[in-house]
């Protein structure tokens, strides 16, 4: 994959986390967590307040990758329409899995509330449909989710109120998740590390895993030192293939590209969002975008399949917010930068286990909610209560045909594909 960018309006704007040491030298532990974002903090804060010993090692630092780089959108649910989810796995299970999957969002909250992690948290998520039949599935979405839940979750809003929303033209209605939101993540990742270490976890930064070998006790091993463990956990998202292939085979990484407009003010920002809601909308190849705490344009639109980033990320992200918000058209551009997202063939999370290894990843654009979620199941899993792990972890899931080396490929062509039918 090539070099991400390493800066970014969150990086900036985000406050000091204090660095943390190499791994060197030899240690145990009960855990050995691998990834230093939502999922492996989220898992060794709970398996650490289950009295277990934990060591978390992170390649560059925490939050360096997704969970500190992404939209900061707290989508509620799964990627996949509740229809699909059905003929996928049955009304029955389909049913665990989507309840299970929504109380991601209590347990993202629950966190911020008891480390009082102050993240500019704020409610609701608007998504809108590029096309009259996105608008039907919305409908049939909110009944399912009505029935699923008890409760109406979603409401329907038709095309000729969408600007009260949202400022802008083109779609065919929307629907506004009121229990979504949206936050700054590398806040949130920094409250949750700061978490971890007061509960003992040892937290170790530019520490980037080269071997792992399983058994009865697992070995860990970097460049400069080791850990042996009990369990290990793999948090690694869209790495997840240089520490261990098989599972890494289920995801493909896709970079994800953002910018940020300097500070609009309040009369201007409210003009382009009025409800302050997080939105994205239903092409296959989305545009997502919402306010920043000081009233910036954070949008993202496009995406690319080469493992190499523009040579000029602004120019590239800037005009699909312009066709969205033409009256940006003056709106400095102050802060670019991109990312990496691990996605499944089908759009779901993919858990499992191998031995004494754990792991989750491939939240498909979910992952600021359900990653936090699965770090309180995975540690339920290492205790040896694993009932609510596997509701995921029996996700059936495909490989990405042509192996690591042709996969790639193989899914630039099915994406560009996607694309295009998207400007058709």
């Amino acid at each position: 994959m090539g070099q991400l960018p390493n800066t970014s309006y969150y990086a900036a704007s985000a406050g000091a986390f204090a660095a943390q040491p190499r791994l060197e030298g030899t240690h145990d532990a009960d855990v050995c967590v691998i990834g230093g974002g939502f999922t492996g903090l989220s898992a060794a804060l709970n398996c650490a307040e289950k009295g277990l010993s934990v060591i978390l090692l992170e390649a560059e630092t925490v939050g360096f990758a997704a969970s500190g780089r992404n939209g900061g959108q707290m989508i509620p649910g799964l990627n996949m329409y509740g229809k699909d989810l059905v003929k996928l796995l049955g009304r029955e299970r389909a049913g665990q899995l989507f309840r299970l999957a929504n109380e991601a969002r209590s347990s993202v909250h629950q966190r911020i509330e008891k480390h009082s992690i102050d993240c500019d948290l704020r409610a609701g998520h608007v998504h809108l449909a590029a096309k009259p039949g996105d608008y039907a599935s919305f409908t049939d979405e909110a009944a399912f989710a009505a029935e699923m839940l008890g409760e109406d979750h979603a409401e329907l809003i038709p095309a000729e109120h969408v600007r009260d929303h949202v400022n802008v033209d083109g779609y065919y209605g929307a629907v506004l998740v009121r229990q979504g939101g949206h936050f700054h993540p590398l806040k949130y990742v920094y409250g949750l590390a700061k978490a971890c270490l007061e509960v003992g976890v040892q937290l170790f930064e530019n520490s980037r895993v080269e071997r792992v070998e399983n058994g009865a006790l697992v070995h860990v091993n970097t460049a400069h030192g080791s850990v042996k463990a009990r369990h290990v956990i793999l948090a690694c998202d869209a790495e997840m293939a240089d520490v261990n292939s098989a599972a890494g085979g289920k995801t493909m990484p896709v970079l994800n590209y953002i910018i940020a407009t300097e500070p609009l003010g309040d009369a201007r920002a409210t003009t382009l969002i009025p409800s302050g809601a997080a939105v994205s909308d239903s092409k296959f190849v989305l545009n997502y975008f919402r306010l920043s705490a000081d009233n910036r344009m954070l949008f993202a639109g496009g995406e690319k399949y080469t493992p190499h980033p523009p040579r000029d990320i602004a120019a590239f992200v800037r005009p699909h917010m312009l066709k969205l918000f033409p009256s940006l058209t003056d709106a400095k551009i102050d802060y670019a930068w991109g990312g990496a997202v691990g996605i499944t063939v089908n759009r779901l999370p993919h858990f499992g286990r191998q031995g004494n290894i754990f792991y989750a990843h491939g939240y498909s654009g979910q992952g600021v909610l359900l990653a936090t979620l699965a770090g309180v199941l995975i540690a339920e899993a290492v205790m040896g209560t694993a009932e609510r792990f596997d509701i995921f972890a029996h996700i059936p899931h495909h490989s990405f045909p042509g192996g690591r080396w042709l996969r790639s490929p193989l899914y630039v062509a099915g994406m560009l594909y996607s694309a295009m039918m998207d400007r058709l």
